[in-house]
């Protein structure tokens, strides 16, 4: 320590962070914090298989780590040589292997009983009934490293550092549009988020002029045979690429994309951080809000029913979304490009 804080200048640093690719995206900004505190220090992000594109597209990520594949092996954290560990999303078994493992400093919240036995400096830290947003949450486990303890959400563009960007394949490039609006739908969310439906994007389609928007239908492949089931592929004007990408070309994909109309998904959120219309639909139930989960970047518009509600707190059919209607997605578009 140094000055009552950590001095982890040239030393290995574990963000860990084992879920969905939206709860990714918003905690990207903790490499980029770390890269400035610490510029020569080497940072590993232990995370899902599934999310190495969106890991490694950061330029202040160093090293991924898979922890599915780390957690089968003998030596399993150990194998990482780490100084330090955040465990941004908090599992019990990674704190258990990170104590294991000796990692000398290992910082959780004070809101995991497990925490107390495992980590050696703890932070408050309530996300349930905090007002903040996702990714100003996770940069207050920085706080013990010397970070400041409130960053505004305005500034917090500047430390995404997703420039590792893929090039458009050939096949790509043939798509993309140069005199039309190129709009990317993302009907499903794999059950992270609440859904729009797909009646409302069906109408949407429907009421965009043609010769103004290219549309494309993003989603899992299991997703596209759903929408296939909803006859949603019979407009001429869709091209379907469900399940046509892998994650590195989904993401050269959205950043050559105009825009993004989605609910709180990995897409949503990967085109907000680079610059794209990146317009989310969102219920007004905490934490489940735009205040807490909205999208993050210049071109980011999250439309919420403005009400305060909770009779559709439990998963199913949420009418506060079905209250954002087609029309008024059409017409922010039509604001943005007419």
């Amino acid at each position: 320590m140094r000055n009552g804080r950590y001095n982890l200048n040239g030393k290995r640093i574990i963000i860990s962070r084992t879920d969905s690719l939206g709860d990714v995206v918003l905690c990207l900004p903790v490499a980029g914090v770390l890269r400035r505190l610490f510029p020569q220090s080497t940072i590993i992000f232990l995370g899902k298989a599934y999310t190495r594109d969106l890991i490694t597209s950061c330029e202040y990520i160093d090293e991924f780590a898979d922890w599915e594949q780390l957690r089968s092996t003998e030596q399993g954290l150990k194998t990482l040589k780490a100084d330090a560990i955040l465990h941004i999303f908090p599992v019990k078994e990674i704190a258990i292997a990170a104590k294991d493992a000796q990692i000398p400093l290992r910082i959780g919240s004070t809101g995991r009983l497990y925490h107390w036995g495992k980590c050696n400096k703890l932070v408050r830290l309530s996300r349930r009934h905090s007002s903040l947003h996702e990714a100003q949450l996770n940069l207050k486990l920085l706080v013990p490293l010397g970070a400041k303890r409130l960053f505004r959400i305005e500034e917090l563009n500047e430390y995404f550092g997703m420039t590792n960007i893929a090039s458009l394949t050939a096949f790509q490039k043939e798509m993309i549009s140069t005199d039309h609006f190129n709009l990317i739908l993302h009907p499903g969310s794999k059950g992270s988020a609440r859904e729009w439906g797909v009646d409302n994007f069906a109408e949407l389609i429907r009421i965009l002029p043609k010769e103004k928007y290219k549309i494309f239908l993003t989603g899992s492949q299991a997703e596209g045979e759903l929408l296939q089931q909803c006859n949603l592929f019979q407009d001429e004007r869709i091209t379907n690429l469900c399940g046509k990408f892998s994650l590195s070309e989904l993401i050269s994909f959205i950043a050559n994309a105009d825009g993004i109309v989605a609910a709180s998904t990995g897409p949503l959120h990967i085109a907000a951080v680079l610059g794209r219309t990146a317009i989310g639909i969102y219920p007004p139930i905490k934490p489940m809000h735009p205040g807490r989960w909205a999208p993050l970047g210049p071109c980011a518009y999250p439309l919420v029913s403005a009400k305060k509600c909770s009779k559709c707190r439990k998963s199913g059919p949420c009418s506060c979304m079905k209250e954002i209607t087609p029309e008024m997605v059409r017409d922010l578009l039509f604001t943005i490009f007419r």
